[in-house]
């Protein structure tokens, strides 16, 4: 019997990142868990691995510091590991504009959003294509598609993880491995609360579950699409962005130089 598929997922243990792990356990594969919290990652592990009957490892690292991302490299390129699905969830934001935002923090965000799922990525990719096949997860948001939406810079380190992984998903085209895109909009997880982003403004209807968006995800992915943007009012908002004039969209971004800009999706 061959081995059972194992997934890595960085920012396991809540909102997409827990959803995707449930997902995966619930469909039998082994896991590998990644979050900074090594209690709160051996409590989930302990669910999951009760719940459905898998393995489940925890490594505690914070994706934002190179030991951290090392640590999970030499994870990724271990030539006995049975990895084929790769999910780079972990992510953050910054509370407000370039202007007036600590450039360490800005640093933090480029670190874990871009720089740990490029690292995370090479690690992985070599040894998908060597096996042929493998699946590649890098959860970006809508706001990576344009700059109407916020005015900090947290949407240009997501539509670098955009272009990335289109880039990527047609560099492999026929190699068995597939790369996808997720692009969620508002989702109900602990993303806003962390960065100190106050979200009591926003409607109800803009709102996703994140068990909703990994389903979408996964279907999309075995569907052979790039780029999923799960639920139809962001599916319509993406279309706009990318198909509007760039003059437009430039006329219509705000300014922030004197006042909070609108929430970064996730």
């Amino acid at each position: 019997m061959p081995p059972a598929r194992t997934a890595l997922v960085t920012g396991a243990t809540a909102g997409i990142g827990a959803a995707f792990a449930r997902r995966l356990a619930a469909e039998g594969r082994n896991l590998t868990l990644v979050a900074r919290n090594e209690s709160r990652l051996a409590e989930f592990a302990a669910e999951l691995s009760g719940a459905h009957g898998v393995d489940v490892d925890v490594l505690p690292a914070d994706l934002s510091t190179i030991p951290g991302c090392a640590a999970v490299e030499e994870r990724l390129r271990d030539p006995d590991a049975t990895l084929d699905i790769l999910i780079n969830n972990a992510g953050t934001s910054v509370n407000g504009s370039f202007l007036r935002t600590a450039l360490l923090d800005e640093e933090r965000m480029l670190d874990l959003n871009v720089r740990a799922v490029l690292r995370l990525t090479h690690s992985a990719l070599p040894g998908m294509v060597r096996r042929g096949g493998g699946d590649i997860v890098n959860v970006a948001s809508v706001s990576g598609f344009g700059t109407v939406m916020a005015g900090s810079t947290y949407p240009a380190s997501k539509s670098w993880v955009i272009n990335f992984s289109e880039s990527l998903a047609l560099a492999v085209r026929g190699s068995g491995v597939r790369v996808l895109a997720l692009c969620p909009g508002y989702t109900r997880t602990e993303f806003h609360d962390r960065a100190g982003i106050d979200m009591s403004g926003t409607p109800g209807w803009m709102w996703l579950a994140p068990g909703d968006v990994v389903d979408g995800a996964l279907r999309d992915l075995r569907r052979g699409r790039l780029v999923s943007v799960p639920g139809w009012r962001y599916k319509a908002m993406v279309f706009g962005m990318r198909h509007a004039p760039v003059a437009l969209v430039r006329r219509l971004a705000p300014d922030t130089r004197g006042r909070t800009p609108r929430p970064d999706p996730p």
